[in-house]
């Protein structure tokens, strides 16, 4: 099934029913006085998170939401009925702008979150609200409101911890075969990720993470360039990025390089993601004798000035893969316990080394 990341629907909730004039006609009842009942609600529109979606596909096919109308009111008091809502489902992850404010009003990030994005109409008041010692026979009545009219754009963001980066051919998705259960395609030439795959690495028991394969990204992307920023969105929510490059290329192009202008694209796209933390991780090894392997990945981490973690694998020979896992493994839980101290110190729990517990 082809990716679909984004998509614009519009959502419309139910206008309220309007309220009913009506006298009470009964035998021997001749001044019965007004009965006529509220109009019913209209129904809401909601989106509602589904981990069994991945895509945003079937919005192609339909665009337009509609909740049900509420009832008129009638008489002998009797209210309309409130009109059903409609709910939609999305992926996880799917983010929500409003077209007309450009105004992000919502991220559903867990299954079975709900949204409210449409409000159904108010019913009109029938003419028993109208009554009064000086109008004893109202003939007044109000119409429903209408139901919120919007555009939304639905933005489908991969929830990962690790993104993959790198040029086309750089062997990510080898490498995300190696290290997870995931299978996306592999082949010998550019641009055969023509969609984000995700795997779960597994290192044993509560030791786990979510790692994506993003499409190979090219000079230019953040403009539109090769596959566009269509992509760079999914790199967004993960908290560790995973710089892939091939170390022996063929071409002979300059490795650092490559490096540099994903930098440059990536800096372009949102600033922030080059603060992120991000490895180097040279890949092919295998295509350099053993004895120039070393020597080359020191050359190019010089070349670049690189002060994070880097390492040197071979994804297709499953050389030094786990390796990698292990660290990034060690980050989160890392990340895991600092944060757990933060929130120790803020709830006032954290006590001073040596310190006895307080009676």
């Amino acid at each position: 099934m082809k990716f679909v990341d984004e998509a614009i629907i519009k959502v419309q909730a139910g206008d309220g029913g309007n309220g009913c004039i009506s006298f009470r006609r009964e035998k021997f009842i001749p001044f019965g006085g007004p009965d006529g009942g509220d109009g019913g609600a209209g129904g809401s529109v909601w989106l509602v998170a589904d981990e069994g979606l991945n895509t945003l596909v079937d919005f192609r096919h339909q665009r337009s939401f509609k909740a049900q109308r509420g009832q008129n009111g009638m008489g002998s008091q009797m209210y309309g009925k409130g009109g059903d809502d409609h709910t939609i489902r999305v992926p996880v992850g799917t983010m929500i702008t409003n077209i007309d404010t450009d105004e992000v009003i919502g991220d559903l990030t867990g299954h079975g979150q709900r949204m409210l994005v449409a409000q159904g109409g108010k019913g009109g008041l029938g003419n028993i609200h109208f009554k009064s010692s000086v109008n004893r026979a109202p003939r007044k009545a109000t119409v429903g409101t209408p139901g919120d009219v919007r555009e939304l754009k639905l933005e489908l963001r991969l929830l990962a911890d690790v993104g993959l980066l790198g040029f086309p051919n750089a062997g990510k998705s080898t490498f995300i075969r190696a290290v997870s259960a995931a299978t996306p395609r592999v082949a010998d030439y550019p641009f055969t990720t023509l969609h984000p795959n995700l795997g779960v690495v597994s290192l044993g028991v509560d030791q786990s993470f979510v790692i994506a394969d993003i499409p190979g990204l090219i000079e230019g992307a953040s403009e539109g360039a090769g596959l566009g920023i269509q992509f760079l969105r999914h790199v967004a929510r993960t908290s560790l990025l995973l710089h892939l490059v091939d170390m022996a290329p063929l071409d002979g192009s300059n490795v650092a390089g490559q490096v540099r202008a994903i930098e440059l694209e990536l800096e372009k796209f949102n600033p922030e993601l080059l603060e992120r933390p991000r490895w180097l991780v040279l890949n092919k090894s295998d295509m350099l004798v053993e004895d120039e392997r070393q020597a080359t990945a020191e050359r190019i981490v010089a070349e670049l000035d690189w002060k994070q973690p880097w390492f040197v694998i071979s994804a297709i020979a499953r050389e030094n893969t786990m390796a990698v896992c292990q660290r990034v493994q060690r980050f989160f839980e890392s990340q895991r316990e600092a944060n757990a101290e933060r929130t120790d110190l803020l709830s006032g729990d954290v006590r001073l080394r040596g310190e006895p517990p307080q009676d």
